[in-house]
């Protein structure tokens, strides 16, 4: 390999070179860091936006590696939702008992971003496995990061435990398809692979890993609690960014190294997304706690993103990624007014904290009724085409029982949805409700950012052809 393969790795080492930037700052610059914050946010900023500027193609290390112009618009993607949810953590990291620590946040939240990098352009079971190591180890700080605080450390040591064990699975898993055959390249796998019973079990216990980074049920036990104690801010980052990072891994690694087997995936896929999104929904419906209630919103969303998987077509990634695009801008929407509830309301996530939101903050109010409105597909917020999309790919592979339990499990979630919205506008204010609240001009920007994100991605023809397009190619 000479040293023009790294031109394919332009996200990786600007992302290092941000990483460098604010390291040295940080040693270098005065006590005073009020001028961290704004520095870091502008940086990656620019970072975000520059990245939409190069579409590498290529392989690096041998092929361990792998750049295209889709790879780049998913880790645009996730650029995307990573500075949103920077801008949303503003009056978190303003606490008395963070503040000290601001800098360590935003380098552990690039380096696991890094690691959702590698698992995307994996070309590799060793580059994916390094790859996702490196992104659920310092989420594990991450989720523990209000070290003070019993809920969050419980959270942060039941994530890592679990962690591990998704790890380890997913390597018992890998071991299998290593030893029938003899490789870890996805390209050479593949033209390898059959239905022999070493396949097959690798393939169940590596889906298994990763299963567990997309809260698949049976995989999904840790997620309610783990959302519950980390910061908002984090739970954020779990829900979009991590989940995000995880489904495009498991894509790319089902097309590119099952694809000839794709009657057996398929079928594990279908059960797996029936009893996500079912359980999700009925799970959802019984939460007293906002944060346990996204828990399980994210868990059903989960099920949905796969419906595109199991297509195993051209129509399925876009629709996939299409999906992950607009879950981002209404699932952080949410999270954005969650937190400005918290924050004021010292800490209370109970869904009675935003009864009679519409009279004291409306403007709140509606951006989070426009989330929910957008997670639970009601027309023609983006949400709706999202999962229309998802369907459409779904019912073009034949899986039309898939498609039907699928729009089933839909008008479930718009009850639990509407639960957010009932809170809101129809019940009174009590004692537990939130007073006016002056959100951050920080966290301003990420709300108007996610709310024309709601209501123009869907309607933008344009850009669901362009990811078409990236997905052709």
């Amino acid at each position: 390999m000479n040293f023009s393969n790294f031109l394919f790795m332009q996200h990786e080492i600007g992302l290092v070179a941000v990483f460098l930037i604010l390291f040295f700052a940080d040693i270098l610059g005065s006590n005073d860091k009020k001028w961290f914050y704004p520095l870091a946010s502008i940086l990656f900023a620019a970072f975000t936006v520059a990245g939409f500027f190069f579409n590498p193609q290529g392989e690096a290390f041998g092929g361990m590696f792998v750049a295209s112009p889709l790879t780049s618009f998913m880790k645009n993607l996730l650029n995307i939702a990573t500075f949103l949810v920077f801008l949303q953590t503003y009056r978190w990291l303003e606490q008395k008992e963070i503040k000290e620590r601001r800098f360590e946040y935003f380098l552990i939240s690039l380096i696991t971003l890094l690691g959702m990098y590698l698992m995307i352009s994996a070309g590799n079971f060793m580059m994916l496995y390094i790859g996702m190591e490196t992104a659920s180890l310092p989420l594990a700080t991450l989720v523990a990061f209000n070290k003070h605080q019993r809920k969050s450390a419980e959270a942060g040591v039941k994530f890592i435990m679990i962690s591990a064990l998704a790890s380890a699975v997913m390597l018992f898993g890998v071991s299998y398809l290593y030893g029938a055959t003899g490789t870890f390249y996805f390209s050479d796998m593949a033209a390898n692979i059959s239905t022999s019973p070493m396949v097959l079990l690798g393939l169940v216990f590596f889906f298994g890993g990763l299963g567990f980074k997309l809260s698949l049920v049976p995989f999904h036990l840790w997620t309610a609690d783990v959302y519950e104690g980390a910061p908002t801010s984090i739970t954020a980052y779990l829900s979009v960014v991590s989940k995000g990072a995880a489904a495009f891994a498991l894509l790319f690694a089902l097309f590119k190294v099952f694809g000839n087997i794709e009657g057996v995936w398929q079928g594990i896929v279908w059960g797996l997304s029936v009893i996500t999104i079912t359980l999700g929904n009925l799970f959802a419906l019984r939460q007293t706690d906002i944060k346990r209630f996204f828990a399980f919103s994210s868990i059903s969303q989960a099920g949905y993103i796969v419906l595109g998987i199991i297509a195993n077509n051209s129509m399925g990634i876009t629709a996939t990624v299409f999906y992950v695009l607009v879950y981002v801008f209404s699932n952080l929407a949410s999270f954005a007014v969650i937190s400005a509830v918290e924050n004021k309301n010292g800490g209370d996530t109970s869904i009675a904290a935003f009864n009679g939101l519409s009279k004291s903050n409306p403007k709140l109010a509606l951006l989070m009724m426009l989330s929910v409105f957008s997670l639970g597909g009601i027309p023609f917020f983006a949400g709706f085409f999202s999962k229309f999309f998802i369907f459409m790919a779904a019912a073009s592979a034949g899986f039309y029982l898939l498609v039907f339990i699928a729009l089933l499990n839909t008008v479930i979630s718009l009850f639990y949805y509407l639960m957010i919205v009932k809170a809101m506008y129809i019940n009174k204010a009590d004692e537990t409700s939130v007073t006016p609240i002056k959100s951050d001009n920080y966290s301003r920007i990420s709300m108007v950012i996610c709310f024309v994100g709601i209501l123009v991605v869907g309607v933008i023809s344009g850009i669901y052809t362009y990811i078409n397009g990236l997905a052709m190619l």
